[in-house]
């Protein structure tokens, strides 16, 4: 398969973009080495490979979860701004209005 003008014009179009010139003749051209090369690749023999569904045999190990505590609740509020007892203090973000 050659790739024509034609079909540049149509690729470009679809991909909003334009080419000329240089540009166009450059594209053609790398466009065409990648047609060359998909037709190596049928040229290798693959009848007795199997798929590739993953890259690895890894598995991903992921560990138990477990709820523990990592930080008290005075360690959490220790760097606060602002606190009050128990909670955070931030300011205001909403207004109540009653219409």
């Amino acid at each position: 398969m050659e790739i024509k003008d034609e079909i540049i014009d149509h690729i470009a179009h679809l991909a909003r973009l334009s080419f000329e010139g240089e540009e166009k003749v450059a594209i053609k051209n790398d466009m065409n080495k990648i047609i060359d090369f998909m037709g190596k690749l049928n040229e290798i023999d693959t009848d007795h490979v199997e798929p590739l569904i993953f890259m690895s045999d890894n598995v991903n190990v992921l560990r138990e979860d477990l709820p523990q505590q990592t930080i008290t609740h005075e360690e959490a509020l220790k760097n606060a701004p602002k606190k009050d007892s128990d909670y955070f203090r931030i300011p205001k973000v909403l207004d109540k209005t009653i219409d």
